[in-house]
């Protein structure tokens, strides 16, 4: 049996099952309100900007990810078939686990259950699952003003134009940030998108890798959406982004940045233009109290990916079978940077939390 894991929101429940190479990959969603039902187009759209096989800072495996709908008693199913696996790939490091990879604790965690290759259930592979189940909230959102834009903020130490090099709602900025959708490399800035492709590039053939950190802004979101403590909005987005494998860390707003200013300089004002609330910084990221600000100023945070743990290069590990140091080489098909295909990944993250708890607080009086 495929191992899954299984996400319980308010109102939406979310089970993914499968793994790397195994023949199918698939979500099930349960809680959507009657009539709901995904775009085809849509989705598609989303699951070619998180496709393997395009160009060469993205794994060479190539997958059509031709997404199947089957709706049943209630709960959505989405799935892809698997085309182009290559377990033995993996033939030289079973029972030597990978550094950097879940090789080792998913060996304590599932014993025989665990995945032999490719990273099964850990693999990032399993993020075109969630990529199915995120076109279906994005769509949702979109007919509701609710936009969600992603791209590179920083990669291999290269910047891209940031949000918080503009103004609280510069619609300059909104109108380049949704642009990037469709490219072929998601930053905002070409230039910045080359140097970042010439880093990606050198770690590549220096058999290494790089980590990124990519940028979300959410526009439109309805004012006082969330709550305090346990039901932080800062906290529902953070539980779903963390779920996308390589995500080491997320901060909102200014976040860890926040530590070094001084109260003065952190606190965002209030200020009333043309008759609205607004905010003229947005230091809180569009949430204050774990609540959303609504339009005086939209949601911003950022979430950190590590290096890709699958190198070429000679590493050091353990034989399990009879527990002696030794060496792996991985072999394979690998990103040398996951961050550009996981854009669309935290853009489907970010909106299965905020259409979650949509419907959970029925905000809209169609949901």
């Amino acid at each position: 049996m495929s191992m899954e894991s299984t996400y319980k929101g308010g109102t939406l429940e979310l089970t993914i099952r499968g793994e790397s190479h195994s023949p199918t990959i698939d979500v099930f969603i349960k809680g959507l309100p009657e009539g709901v039902a995904p775009d085809p187009d849509f989705t598609r759209r989303l699951m070619a900007r998180r496709a393997p096989g395009k160009n060469k800072w993205s794994t060479p495996r190539v997958e059509k990810d031709e997404v199947i709908f089957e709706q049943e008693d209630g709960v959505l199913h989405g799935y892809i078939v698997n085309t182009n696996t290559k377990p033995k790939d993996y033939a030289s490091v079973l029972n030597k686990p990978r550094p950097g990879h879940a090789d080792y604790t998913g060996m304590i965690k599932y014993k025989n259950e665990a995945a032999r290759s490719g990273g099964g259930i850990f693999s990032g592979r399993m993020t075109a699952p969630l990529c199915i189940a995120g076109s279906v909230a994005l769509n949702e959102l979109s007919k509701r003003g609710i936009r969600i834009y992603a791209h590179l903020k920083e990669c291999a130490g290269i910047r891209d134009d940031s949000y918080y090099d503009h103004g609280v709602n510069d619609e300059e900025w909104r109108r380049k940030l949704a642009l990037v959708q469709d490219k072929d490399f998601p930053a905002v800035s070409d230039d910045s998108a080359c140097r970042m492709k010439e880093m990606i590039e050198q770690a590549r053939m220096d058999n290494d890798s790089v980590g990124a950190v990519v940028e979300c802004v959410i526009y439109g979101l309805p004012a006082g959406l969330g709550g305090p403590l346990f039901d932080g909005l800062e906290g529902k987005i953070a539980n779903i982004v963390y779920a996308i494998p390589a995500v080491k860390g997320v901060e909102f707003g200014a976040g860890f940045g926040a530590a070094e200013l001084k109260g003065s300089e952190n606190n965002d004002p209030f200020a009333v233009v043309d008759g609205k609330v607004v905010l003229e910084t947005n230091s809180c990221g569009g949430i204050l109290g774990g609540i959303s600000v609504g339009d005086a100023a939209p949601l911003v945070f950022s979430c950190a990916f590590k290096p890709t743990p699958s190198i070429s290069r000679k590493q050091r590990t353990i034989d399990t079978n009879n527990l002696t140091n030794t060496d792996i080489i991985i072999e394979g098909r690998h990103d040398p940077c996951v961050a550009p295909r996981a854009v669309p990944v935290v853009e489907a993250a970010a909106a299965i939390a905020v259409y979650d708890e949509i419907l959970t607080e029925k905000i809209y009086e169609d949901t």
